[in-house]
């Protein structure tokens, strides 16, 4: 048996779509899986759409969720050129043996001619075969070659019969050639289309295993027919369930939904997002949800496909994030969030790796943390009626009375860890004869001027230091003093 050998074919048309990930993944994983070869090819023949910097971003982001490829661009292999565009005298070989073989043909029709051919067949709701062109012959195509005419080179699809494939997923799949389009395999440019491209490549790159979306179901059979027309043997076929944003609309590169570059920027983390990908459209036959790449390998299998289109959940993703974000070593988490903070607070007088501490619990996402740290740099110019708080029953009375007092208790400390500050905010609210949260919720009040903090009194004066929290303290009993 041919030893497996999978490939990832993404086009350099903008950043990489998470449904483009989630088939690289499943591709790698069958290939590594097996002891077997994955492959990246770049796949630019669609040289209008191609975008500046989109091959680096393939790159990158392989790199970034630990896909390592055997064979591609950057690190070579026996069956290069590995980028489509560097490929075209091939495409033109082959493309002149399958018009030998009959599989194809010359069409010389103006773009004009071949639009009003369509329509036609659409009117008449049949497949479009440019049957004037097909029936020309040998000499009058060497001469219209000859003249200069331009001209494109189209699949000749069967009049009769049918054609069949298995899938892995789907089992059995028919279409009667009678119902496929002789679509263009090399365009009036010189560009092979990807139809007829990617059939070249993956068989003279050895592919045993082909990974694409079940939109493609259909489109599949000429694929089919390219292959028998060359007499090479047809890749097993694995056509991978749709991902949806909802019940009935696909995601989409196209329709401006996020790629995994928008995630990452967001302040995800790759192992998460991938980790989240794996399972659109996959499980592993339990409870499970988190796996490390290497852990995927040693699961992923066929029987854990599925045919139904499976949802993109952003709240789960972003919970899966978070779960990441917590299970990350300190030093990995404080190193991941530094970027995240602002200048402001990066040179500001505080213990920056006690602020770490406090967020890795307490965030979702890296881009949160802006928010999280907004007031650690300066106290914002807070409303003193978040002092009154239904649920820690406090008013302004209760918060000026309880901040006076913490004042004084505070100063009075010999220690000001985190421990001491919370034992003598403890002990006031028992001497005041208040609850603890009447008197530590003021307290973080005044010291952050938010409602939300990533932690408690005690935890942000161990950030802050004795002089800043007293401080604080004193802005708040001005402004509760004034009312």
């Amino acid at each position: 048996m041919a030893a497996v050998r999978t490939r990832y074919a993404p086009s350099p048309t903008g950043y990489m779509h998470l449904g483009n990930l989630r088939t690289g993944l499943y591709a790698y994983l069958t290939a590594k899986g097996q002891g077997g070869q994955f492959i990246l090819r770049i796949e630019d023949t669609d040289q209008e759409r191609k975008q500046e910097g989109a091959v680096q971003a393939i790159y990158d982001t392989l790199a970034r969720v630990g896909m390592q490829h055997d064979e591609g661009p950057d690190v070579g292999g026996p069956y290069g050129p590995y980028v489509q565009s560097e490929r075209l005298d091939i495409y033109h070989r082959y493309a002149q043996e399958l018009m030998d073989r009959g599989g194809a043909y010359r069409c010389f029709c103006t773009p004009e001619e071949s639009d009003a051919q369509r329509a036609a067949a659409r009117l008449h709701k049949r497949p479009f075969k440019d049957e004037r062109c097909r029936a020309l012959s040998a000499d009058e195509v060497s001469a219209r070659v000859a003249a200069g005419m331009p001209s494109v080179v189209r699949q000749s699809t069967p009049m009769t019969g049918t054609t069949s494939y298995d899938d892995v997923v789907f089992g059995q799949i028919s279409i009667e050639n009678a119902e496929l389009d002789d679509s263009v395999l090399l365009k009036s440019d010189g560009f092979p289309t990807y139809n007829f491209a990617n059939v070249v490549d993956d068989h003279l790159m050895r592919i045993t295993h082909v990974m694409r979306g079940a939109e493609y179901l259909s489109s599949t059979p000429k694929y089919i027919l390219l292959y028998e027309a060359f007499g090479w043997d047809i890749p097993v076929h694995i056509h991978l369930p749709v991902i949806n944003k909802s019940a009935t609309e696909k995601l989409s590169k196209r329709h401006g939904d996020a790629s995994f570059e928008d995630y990452y920027n967001k302040g995800y983390l790759p192992h998460a997002i991938l980790n989240y990908v794996a399972l659109l459209g996959w499980a592993p036959g339990n409870d499970e949800e988190f796996f490390t790449l290497e852990e995927l390998v040693q699961r992923f299998n066929f029987e854990g496909l599925s045919k139904s289109p499976s949802i993109f959940d952003p709240v789960k993703l972003r919970w899966m994030n978070g779960e990441y974000i917590r299970k990350l070593p300190f030093e990995e988490f404080h190193r991941l969030a530094l970027p995240w903070y602002p200048d402001h607070v990066l040179t500001a007088n505080v213990d920056l790796l006690v602020l770490s501490r406090l967020l890795q619990s307490r965030i979702a996402i890296l881009s949160e943390i802006p928010e999280q740290v907004d007031f650690v740099a300066a106290l914002p110019d807070y409303d003193d009626a978040l002092y009154t708080h239904k649920k820690m029953k406090t008013d302004a009375a209760i918060a000026l009375r309880s901040l006076r007092a913490a004042k004084d208790a505070l100063t009075r400390l010999t220690s000001f860890g985190k421990e001491d500050v919370h034992l003598a905010l403890e002990a006031l609210a028992a001497e005041l004869g208040l609850k603890n949260g009447q008197v530590m919720y003021p307290v973080r009040v005044a010291l952050s001027g938010k409602e939300f903090t990533p932690g408690g009194a005690s935890e942000l004066a161990e950030i802050f230091g004795r002089d800043e929290v007293l401080r604080r303290i004193g802005v708040g009993i001005e402004k509760l003093s004034d009312q």
